[in-house]
């Protein structure tokens, strides 16, 4: 068929070469006898180029080719497009826009063009006229691309259908000619002519359709014309086929086979069933239905009338059942069925978990229990079947225990080995019985078991060895240090007590019931009395904890206690000493010392040690300031100066010696010094002053008694103070024994630590000797005067008890808490 349409081309091609030849042939003749006839008149054929030749108007207007221009001629034309224009210089008439046929005329069979040409100077006018020849410049052309015909698949071949006519702008011979339909076994084509000669097509049905062979065909429709060459137009035909219900449903499978697990969950699709119509539309559509047969089958499963999808209305049971039989049915919409079967085989699942069932159970062993000792019994049990039902007990691998099986699915707990409490008191023992399912079903049961305390552990102390230290003079019932004991194990086994072995001091040992005791619940010692450093520095003590188990372990401990000094004694003159008779050593220092020159020299120690008994040395008073020394830390009195004349013969230094304690205690010695060279130079200076002298005594005798008098009073004033106090003990006493009743039961040891009323007594001796004898001429010096500054506290021995005794509480012993204030005038 292509190879045809070619040789066509071909030979249209030479049929219009020679056409064109005829055209302008035909052209030339009519000119001449349009020129002939008095009006001008063409012939061009359309869609000819701007500017082309139309013809030589002044040639046909019997004028010379400059005539147009001389003569001021012009086109005249009454529309408002100017096809044409004149070339004045040549004289011809050309084209001025292309010109369409079939816009100007449309289907007319004639097209002319009628204008005029105007000389202006002579006011002549000529008519002129062109006619337009069509040429084949258009191609037949359909509406609508595509046609489309729906025809039913029951129509009786030889039925006809009106097709869409082809339409083609061009006349005559260029117009449309004919129709031509696509080779097919099923349709024909017929062209009919109408009045006027048009030609429309029909569309012939040769043979009946079925629409489920072929849903539809496609044809395609040649409209074409006669022109040189031949043109022509398609359209495209699509004849579908209409359905008819002449199919029934049909499933993809008569049977259809699924297994499916007992444990899916409820609403689960199972499978999804698919049958296919034949037919189309509202003929094609299937709904699916289960066909009710009696049982639980139509409880259990259910079916999408829409999707076909069979789901589970229930829970699958595999122990209830293990094969479902369905009968589903599958109906188009105006009634036609097919059927089909599923076959649901229930898979067994691992769904049971093992069920454990204790049959005796221990909560409590003691901890030395042999191994082997059965703690739990239970039963093990899977309602599976197969490897589900298969069972397997373990217990976590760091615990002591073991699982040993028994008959009949039945295990026993038992320990592995020997337990200790104070390890672990208790244990929270997780038995895991898991099947072989996949994925495997587990149950754990917890058991917890006590493990029961033995006396197997004494108390023990964190050291062996322990030290303490304490300052003197402590007050009585301190705490001056705690032992702890610790016991790992439990209740009465842990309870523990405490107790002091015996005790080691470096001399005679005192009753230890009177140095120290221990709180026999809490391990604290308390001091029973006050130390004294200058007694003993350490002792050693053994303390033992017992606990209460049965039978009762005990541990020992030692403690050595260290005491600490306190400055609690003051320096302690060894010289110049205190005499003993009535004279009195002189330190004597010659007139011609040098500055630096030792006079005496004061030495005085201290009980305490340490920085305590570090000991230094002050000048506190001299008759003549800035003539001796004394030495911070030798005690050396030393001259400062030379002495001259005017210096007194006797001097008197007051020499303070003070501890480095805290707080400083200190005491002072008195040193008289003669300035003389020798004795008797001493009694002949000193016989030369005794008048000035007895003067001097007359007014110390009155001071003397001056002083006796102040010393009465001081007396009288205390007797008055102490009837005073023998009245209010006589009260005290009167309470005390009203209250006897009340604190007689009450232990000594409860008021350890309480503090007494300490009275003390500062003596204050003030000596003053004077000897007047005639014969000898004598004079004693004043004896060195000591006196302490700070008293010194007393010995545990010493030291009163925290409460009164009782013969302070009756009154018998009132000057045993008092001593006499006096002076001694000699």
């Amino acid at each position: 068929m292509r190879g045809t349409f070619l040789k066509e081309t071909l030979v249209a091609e030479q049929t219009h070469r020679g056409c064109i030849r005829r055209l302008l042939l035909c052209f030339i003749l009519e000119t001449l006898w349009d020129t002939s006839a008095g009006q001008i008149r063409y012939s061009i054929p359309e869609e000819m180029e701007k500017g082309s030749f139309v013809g030589d108007i002044a040639k046909d207007l019997g004028m010379g080719p400059t005539a147009l221009s001389e003569r001021g001629a012009r086109i005249v034309s009454k529309g408002k497009k100017q096809h044409f224009a004149l070339n004045v210089r040549t004289g011809s008439l050309v084209i001025e826009d292309r010109i369409d046929r079939e816009e100007l005329c449309a289907q007319s069979s004639q097209c002319l063009l009628y204008f005029n040409i105007l000389e202006s100077n002579k006011l002549k006018i000529y008519s002129v006229e062109v006619e337009i020849t069509d040429i084949n410049d258009n191609r037949p052309r359909f509406l609508a691309e595509e046609l489309e015909l729906k025809i039913g698949e029951l129509t009786a071949p030889g039925t006809k259908y009106l097709l869409e006519s082809a339409y083609d702008r061009d006349i005559g011979v260029n117009s449309l000619q004919g129709y031509e339909l696509s080779p097919n076994h099923h349709f024909s084509l017929r062209v009919q002519s109408r009045a006027g000669g048009v030609k429309y097509p029909e569309l012939v049905l040769e043979r009946a359709l079925d629409r489920e062979e072929e849903p539809a065909y496609y044809l395609m429709l040649t409209a074409w014309d006669g022109g040189e060459p031949v043109h022509s137009g398609t359209a495209r035909i699509r004849v579908t086929v209409l359905d008819a219900n002449d199919n029934t449903p049909v499933f993809t499978r008569p049977e259809y086979t699924v297994n499916v697990p007992e444990n899916v969950p409820q609403g689960t699709v199972l499978l999804t069933v698919n049958a296919t119509d034949a037919d189309e539309g509202i003929n094609s559509r299937v709904r699916y239905f289960q066909v009710k047969i009696p049982g639980e089958t139509s409880q259990i499963f259910q079916m999408n009338s829409e999707t076909g999808e069979l789901s589970t209305l229930k829970n699958l049971d595999y122990e209830g059942a293990k094969f479902h039989e369905i009968e589903v049915e599958a109906q188009d919409g105006l009634g036609l069925k097919g059927r089909a079967k599923i076959h649901v085989t229930v898979i067994d699942a691992n769904d049971n978990v093992p069920e454990v069932t204790l049959t005796s159970v221990t909560n409590s062993i003691p901890e030395n229990a042999p191994p082997g000792t059965i703690i739990a019994l239970f039963y093990v049990h899977d309602q599976d079947s197969g490897d589900n039902g298969q069972v397997l007990c373990s217990i976590p691998g760091d615990l002591p225990f073991k699982l040993e099986k028994k008959v009949d699915n039945y295990h026993s707990l038992v320990t592995g080995r020997t337990l200790d409490r104070e390890q672990v008191s208790e244990y929270n023992i997780t038995v895991r019985a898991e099947d072989f399912g996949n994925p495997a079903l587990s149950t754990d049961t917890h058991i917890l078991l006590h493990v029961a305390d033995i006396n197997d552990n004494p108390p023990t102390f964190n050291q062996e060895t322990y030290s303490a230290y304490i300052q003197e003079n402590n007050p009585r019932g301190a705490s001056i240090y705690s032992l702890t004991a610790h016991d790992p194990d439990n209740e009465q086994n842990a309870l523990v007590t405490y107790s002091i072995l015996d005790i080691t001091f470096p001399l005679e040992s005192p009753p230890l019931s009177s140095i120290i005791s221990i709180n026999s619940e809490t391990g604290a010692l308390y001091a029973l009395c006050s130390f004294d450093y200058e007694q003993f520095r350490e002792f050693q003590l053994r303390v033992t904890a017992r606990d209460s188990g049965d039978p009762p372990l005990n541990t020992n401990a030692s403690l050595t206690l260290f005491i600490l000094d306190q400055n609690d004694n003051a320096p302690k003159i060894l010289y110049p000493a205190y005499p003993m008779d009535d004279s009195s050593g002189i330190e004597l220092a010659p007139r011609s010392a040098e500055p630096g020159y030792l006079v005496t020299k004061v030495v005085a120690v201290d009980a305490d040690s340490g920085q305590n008994a570090w000991l230094s040395y002050h000048l506190l008073k001299a008759t003549e300031p800035g003539l001796f020394s004394v030495g911070l830390h030798s005690g050396e009195i030393r001259t400062v100066r030379t002495f001259l004349d005017k210096d007194a013969l006797k001097h008197n230094l007051i020499v303070v010696v003070t501890d480095n304690g805290e707080p400083p205690l200190s005491s002072t010695v008195s040193v008289t010094v003669m300035v003389a060279d020798s004795i008797p130079e001493i009694l002949s200076d000193l016989s030369s002053q005794t008048s000035s002298d007895t003067q001097d005594d007359s007014l110390l005798t009155f001071y003397l008694i001056i002083a006796v008098a102040v010393v009465s009073c001081l007396f009288f004033a205390f007797i008055v103070l102490l009837l005073a106090f023998r009245l209010r003990s006589w009260w005290m006493l009167q309470v005390v024994q009203s209250a006897r009743n009340h604190v007689g039961a009450v232990h000594s040891s409860q008021f350890l630590g309480i503090d007494g009323v300490r009275a003390f007594l500062h003596t204050y001796s003030h000596e003053v000797s004077l000897t007047t004898d005639s014969r000898k001429s004598q004079l004693i010096f004043p004896q060195p005067n000591y006196a302490d500054t700070l008293i010194s506290q007393q010995s545990c021995e010493q030291k009163e008890s925290p409460l009164p005794p009782q013969s302070l509480l009756e009154g018998k012993n009132e000057q045993a808490l008092f001593q006499p204030l006096g002076a001694a005038v000699h």
